[in-house]
């Protein structure tokens, strides 16, 4: 197929905004070139994001270069800096994919579209490299051209075309871009294999990139049926009263392999890497299978896997936490936690914290401390913060990292709203203050105090 706007066009997923994350290289160099003549047709929101990843002595000319490109477009150039240093046993590249990615995702708006430049050697490749190191359907399935992505979607709009059609199209443009010498070195497995497998491939089967990238998409396509079984299977798992977690037993009664469909996918839809094959079966013989009432646990790089009263739980790498951490608070914006949770207020029906207690007094946000007790809304007597967290059946290690919201010095909610002091708690006939706790800021269908 050969890359021209029409052909381009026919396979761009719609959008009202798009930003094209561009390196400066010849792949995301054409993609915005495209997406430049694309916006005189058709109306839409265009922007460039150029990732500075600070490891080489060329980077700063490559931004220059970026800026200087879109300069000449009229489009505006996000810069971001980011820390690409991989950790113990990690992938230079792997580490600089994350951090460029998590970094898109931060920039992204509700609706917004992310445009990459990957094209149908890159699929091919990729595909070869999941091969080598033994991947399962998901990772055979490469690269999706549309998915999810934060709060927006990516999409891989070049993904059709080939390497050399994306030449081509360049050199007919009068096109300039970078080349960074890393795509030389052969000690990278991606380059070993566009530089010496991919070409030795071609001499026999001419069609290899095409091909492989088809097999890609079929396994893209099986990989999408395991999800929806796995899906099923953990709805049938997850309890209702809890659904960050699942029910041991369900599981536990489900054969080894469906055992291990399910464990991948509820990780995966947790947004965490999933473990290796023997890791995951470390899982199901110590996490699964074990007796007892210990709360036996299994940590690797993305997370740790525990079991806690008969539920099964993932909880996130550990960040920095300090228990003594107390904050002055308005009330009136967001307020971000250690380790990056944050806490909005908001005015909504039915039980919250009285407006007026909210306005009058000083709020200042902590964590649990020896001693702290309350009396819960709708119940007599006051109880120690221990014994609350234990009738509800708070695992243990949740229990000191939940954000209690002091007014005037005393405890007037504690775990977002999921606990009010009575002291504290507005008649249900009125709007009340609500407090959400969260990582994504989403204060739910109130109206914002701000």
């Amino acid at each position: 197929m050969r890359l021209s706007l029409d052909s381009f066009r026919a396979g761009l997923q719609p959008g009202t905004v798009y930003r094209v994350a561009f390196s400066g290289g010849l792949d995301s160099t054409v993609l915005l070139d495209l997406m430049q003549e694309l916006r005189f047709l058709i109306p839409f929101e265009l922007q460039a994001v150029h990732v500075h990843h600070g490891l080489l002595a060329e980077a700063d000319g490559w931004s220059r270069h970026c800026a200087e490109v879109a300069g000449k477009y009229g489009i505006v150039l996000d810069t971001l800096r980011v820390d690409a240093c991989p950790r113990p046993g990690e992938s230079p590249e792997g580490a600089a994919r994350t951090a460029r990615y998590r970094a898109f995702e931060a920039l992204l708006n509700p609706g917004d579209i992310l445009l990459t430049a990957q094209h149908l050697d890159d699929q091919a490749e990729t595909l070869l490299l999941q091969l080598m190191r033994g991947a399962g359907l998901p990772g055979l399935a490469a690269m999706p051209a549309v998915a999810p992505f934060g709060r927006g979607m990516l999409h891989r709009p070049l993904l059709r075309f080939s390497r050399r059609e994306i030449l081509e199209y360049a050199r007919n443009k009068g096109l300039t871009w970078i080349e960074d010498p890393s795509n030389r070195d052969e000690r990278y497995d991606r380059n070993f294999i566009r530089r010496r497998i991919m070409p030795q491939l071609a001499t026999r089967w001419p069609a290899i990139a095409a091909n492989l990238a088809r097999s890609a998409g079929h396994c893209a396509e099986a990989a999408g049926l395991l999800d929806k079984q796995a899906d099923t299977l953990a709805a049938a798992a997850t309890p209702a009263d809890d659904p960050a977690s699942l029910d041991v037993i369900a599981v536990r009664a489900l054969p080894p392999d469906e055992q291990r469909l399910l464990l991948r996918r509820w990780i995966k839809k947790r947004g965490l890497r999933a473990p290796s094959a023997k890791l995951l079966e470390r899982i199901r013989w110590e996490i699964l299978e074990s007796s007892g009432e210990h709360a036996p646990a299994i940590a690797w790089a993305d997370g740790d896997v525990r079991r806690y009263r008969q539920r099964l739980y993932l909880v996130p790498p550990a960040t920095d936490f300090a228990p003594s951490w107390t904050s002055d608070w308005t009330g009136e914006t967001l307020l971000r936690l250690p380790g990056g949770d944050s806490l909005v207020a908001s005015l909504e029906s039915g039980p919250g914290i009285d407006p007026a207690r909210w306005r009058d007094g000083t709020i200042t946000v902590r964590y649990r401390r020896q001693g702290d007790r309350i009396e819960p809304a709708g119940r007599l007597g006051h109880r120690e913060l221990k014994k609350l967290f234990q009738e509800a059946g708070l695992p243990p290690w949740e229990r000191n990292r939940q954000p209690i919201v002091c007014i005037d010095g005393r405890i007037a909610a504690i775990g977002g709203s999921r606990w009010l002091a009575s002291e504290f708690a507005g008649p249900r006939e009125q709007l009340n203050v609500v407090v959400h706790w969260d990582q994504t800021a989403v204060a739910g269908n109130g109206h914002r105090l701000s």
